[in-house]
């Protein structure tokens, strides 16, 4: 990576957000955090949010400080979801009169996709992206959080896909994304009742890994755990995130065919070598850098 780059990247990051904080909590580990910050609107998901989620993923992604994301939120909860009736929405605009129905209908199209597009940058994003989850996390929260890699929660926090006592269909993710994360038998449940699921639900369902006693355990709980991820070497982090997404998507065979390929290079890294020495002296690696 150019240094060039990298540190445009950086200066960018510094520059702020309205939506969102971007920040390195520690400066001793290569963790940034990700906070959704409107906690007077609950972290609803404004036109902001979904402007800023992908230029922050894609900023982390050029950073070599960020070896590993955690995606947080201010205040008491997570994410009420889409914010509806503000500025800016095209999913409430009202349609001027006399206007072609088909045009209307393709703005419509374009903006749904623009905001798929800023949730699917959690995943494009080759760092690992973790999402600490407390209080409510409703609609548009679901979508976000099933995009991230690993999720962890408190145990007060709540999931709830509110879309269909809306009267729509939610299309952001979660109807794509979740059967293959909780199993089309528990992803139907959610998406078709609209019910509200507990921290111990969504863990047995395994919508979550871990919950948490309280949101300091679950700060503290997954700082450790971004830690240890960004302390692994980083072309094999990465690269473990490209497989599994690669292969979510594909066959097995297909999905064996293309680690192969992928680590008929990887396995010549610097990295590897470093972790075998590592091993034999009885030491912690020291892998290379981005």
């Amino acid at each position: 990576m150019a240094s060039g780059g990298a540190s445009d990247a950086e200066a960018e990051l510094r520059r702020g957000f309205k939506a969102l904080a971007v920040t390195r909590p520690d400066p001793a580990a290569a963790v940034y955090e990700v906070r959704l910050s409107r906690p007077a609107q609950r972290n609803a998901l404004s036109p902001d949010s979904f402007a800023e989620i992908p230029r922050a993923m894609a900023l982390l992604d050029r950073v070599p400080a960020a070896r590993a994301v955690v995606l947080s939120a201010a205040g008491p909860h997570f994410c009420a979801g889409i914010e509806l009736g503000g500025p800016g929405n095209p999913l409430t605009a009202p349609f001027s009169r006399g206007a072609d129905p088909a045009a209307a209908a393709e703005g419509l199209r374009r903006a749904i996709l623009g905001m798929q597009a800023a949730l699917t940058a959690v995943e494009l994003c080759r760092k690992p992206v973790i999402a600490a989850v407390h209080g409510a996390c409703v609609g548009g929260g679901v979508d976000l959080v099933a995009a991230c890699d690993i999720r962890y929660c408190s145990k007060d926090a709540t999931f709830v896909l509110k879309e269909v006592d809306m009267a729509i269909v939610a299309d952001l993710g979660a109807l794509q994304r979740l059967p293959r994360i909780v199993g089309y038998g528990n992803a139907a449940d959610l998406a078709l009742t609209g019910r509200r699921i507990t921290a111990a639900e969504a863990k047995e369902m395994g919508l979550v890994s871990r919950v948490f006693d309280s949101k300091q355990e679950l700060d503290a709980g997954v700082a450790k755990i971004a830690k240890e991820i960004s302390e692994k070497s980083a072309n094999a982090v990465m690269g473990t995130k490209a497989v599994l997404l690669r292969s979510r998507d594909i066959t097995v065979e297909q999905g064996l065919e293309h680690v192969a390929t992928w680590n008929s290079g990887m396995l010549r890294s610097n990295d590897l070598m470093e972790a075998i020495k590592a091993f034999m002296e009885k030491r912690k690696p020291v892998f290379s850098k981005l």
